[in-house]
């Protein structure tokens, strides 16, 4: 892929490119100037008011993005990992037409995926190894422009979990234990409509980016008022998928489902979930033993004044099978289980961004090799972090 070929260079250079598209909106400002609905985000950060112009044909497009470094030390790594990282955490663009009955969204650029109890993976192998230069990208069809009824084809973002795919999204830096069983990135084609204060989608796509059309995804919310949102998820692959890849794991021939609270109110948002996923036996495809997990996790913001937010997570998994059994191992060795907690605080003035960080995990009735240190003994890894940037 691109980044395979352009390297760090490449990434310099598309950084300064995106300071030369992050000056235009202070030239043109005037013209006209909103908040883009995508990429979405669950706070504290948010992309500020963006750019928008008259693209002859298209139409009005509005065009955002984002630049962030990261920095991170860690307490016993793996081996092919290392003590300490820095690297670009994201170089994107966001370019979207949200009107009339054909619509478009394009999201481009570097990014990177931190997650927690995972090897860290530089941004440019992020790149070549997950989603590409162009992770999302799709066409959205609304017949009724001023109506709920969507239509959209391309690269879309997961229905599945609470968090969200790139980093600047989520209330945290990393992602979590839980995020680690999802999906992030589906190809395929997706339905959206609401009724009142109930909404739903339903999706057929590619489920772990396997580009192997077998997954159906869905969800339901009810929107009890303005803070209040309960939403139903599920999902799972209707074939088989007989290939494993760092983004199509062996979860790709399984079945998810959420059950997901939401309360967003002034300076707070609360939101706990429970996960439940399940991976069947399958002997024609290698799984001589199949395996579940089941989990919960707690996400919470608070806004305080003077640019300042405070964001926590603390969460909880497990997973069924034994090593005996040869069972599919989906955490730490099969039957094992983990837990963590992550704070991340925040300074947010306008575009500019700081987060700091720190996160621990550890692992319970792990398989010895399957966890953290150089031997894979260790049960427990913390992390700091500091990621810096800006949105426009």
């Amino acid at each position: 892929m691109m980044m395979g070929v352009i390297g760090r260079k490449g990434v310099l250079r598309f950084i300064a490119l995106l300071f030369a598209i992050s000056a235009l909106p202070l030239v043109v400002q005037r013209a006209g100037a909103q908040t883009l609905p995508t990429p979405s985000m669950s706070g504290p950060l948010q992309v500020p008011s963006t750019l928008t112009f008259n693209a002859g044909p298209l139409g009005k497009v509005n065009i955002g993005g984002v630049v962030s470094g990261i920095g991170f030390v860690q307490g016993n790594w793996i081996p092919g990992d290392q003590s300490s990282h820095w690297d670009l955490s994201n170089g994107q663009v966001f370019i979207e037409k949200n009107t009339g009955w054909w619509q478009f969204y394009l999201q481009a650029g570097a990014y990177n995926l931190p997650a927690l109890g995972v090897p860290f993976l530089s941004t440019v192998n992020t790149v070549n190894d997950f989603y590409g230069v162009f992770p999302q990208g799709y066409l959205k069809l609304a017949p009724n422009p001023k109506g709920n009824f969507s239509i959209l084809i391309g690269a879309l973002p997961t229905l599945i979990g609470a968090e969200y795919t790139f980093d600047f999204e989520n209330m945290n830096i990393e992602r979590g234990l839980l995020w680690n069983q999802e999906n992030a990135v589906n190809r395929g084609v997706q339905i959206n409509d609401s009724i009142g204060h109930l909404s739903g989608s339903i999706s057929w796509n590619d489920g772990f980016y396997s580009n192997r059309y077998t997954w159906l995804t869905g969800t339901v919310s009810y929107a009890f008022n303005s803070a209040n949102t309960l939403a139903f998820v599920g999902g799972g692959n209707l074939g088989h998928t007989a290939f494993t890849t760092l983004r199509t794991p062996v979860q790709n021939n399984g079945q998810i489902y959420n059950v997901l609270y939401t309360y967003s109110h002034e300076s707070w948002v609360i939101n706990p979930y429970f996960q439940y996923t399940n991976v069947p036996t399958d002997a024609k495809i290698g799984i001589t033993h199949g395996a579940a997990t089941r989990g919960g996790a707690l996400l919470v913001t608070y806004n305080f004044k003077h640019h300042m937010s405070m964001a926590g997570r603390a969460e909880y998994i497990s997973s069924t099978g034994n090593l005996a059994e040869s069972a599919v191992n989906l955490l730490y060795g099969p039957g094992s289980s983990a837990w963590s907690v992550t704070l991340t605080p925040a300074f947010i003035d306008h575009g500019f961004f700081v987060r700091g960080e720190f996160s621990l995990v550890q692992a319970r009735n792990m398989t010895p090799g399957a966890g953290f240190g150089p031997l894979g003994l260790n049960r427990t890894q913390p992390r700091g972090l500091v990621e810096a940037g800006f949105m426009f």
